[in-house]
């Protein structure tokens, strides 16, 4: 589990393939000490696994599953990625609940400048934008924001310029992809909901009827 904080921005040193697979390696020199084998690791917002170590160098295979819902596997070195190390239950939760599986890939189809910060716009997978509610959450390339003026499944992001120096998204050109993971709270609550993954939703008097809460007819 992860939050969304950024807290380490590194270059892709090296993608190598393995069969069908591909390797990604990457320098976490500040991590080093403490780095364990197994370790998870948020790269772009994507959750994997070190299973390697040579030095200050980590490794990280992409399954055939990483690869078909990343771009993990068409980034170039040299590319700065977002890193963030798993959630302790002891630290702050400065962003939201990331869990570090993505949903989908989202583009960038606009930005401009918005006082000292920016404001980026986003188009996601059509199917993804029932999960946009103003001031709601959400995760682009591993980094928690706050969605603006949801339109469909296009929204607004207002990025202040500390993340613009501590993440990629000041890199991030309009057209490129993002990852992209929805609330986690929103899509449990989805699927907990009678009908939950899509439909119409029951009104309140039926969801209090179905709970027991109100009788079938009226006294």
């Amino acid at each position: 589990m992860f939050t969304g904080i950024i807290s380490l921005v590194r270059p892709l040193l090296r993608r190598e393939k393995s069969g069908r697979e591909q390797v990604l390696w990457i320098d976490l020199a500040p991590w080093s000490a403490d780095l364990a084998l197994g370790e998870s690791i948020a790269v772009n917002g994507a959750c994997l696994t070190v299973s390697a170590r040579v030095g200050e160098l980590a490794r990280f295979d992409l399954s055939a599953e990483t690869l078909a819902r990343t771009r993990l596997g068409a980034v170039e070195p040299g590319r700065r990625l977002n890193l963030e190390r798993a959630l302790r239950l002891s630290d702050r939760l400065g962003g939201h609940l990331v869990s570090g599986h993505v949903d989908g890939l989202g583009r960038l189809v606009g930005r401009q400048g918005s006082g000292a910060g920016e404001t980026l716009s986003f188009e996601l997978p059509a199917e993804l934008g029932r999960y946009l509610i103003d001031k709601g959450s959400i995760a682009l390339d591993g980094v928690s924001l706050t969605v603006v003026a949801p339109r469909g499944a296009r929204f607004d992001v207002w990025v202040v310029p500390h993340t613009l120096r501590e993440t990629n998204l000041g890199e991030l050109a309009v057209g490129e992809a993002v990852h992209v993971e929805a609330d986690l709270v929103a899509k449990w609550i989805e699927k907990l909901l009678p009908g939950g993954g899509g439909g119409p939703r029951p009104g309140l008097d039926e969801l209090l009827r179905r709970g027991g809460y109100l009788d079938e007819e009226p006294r």
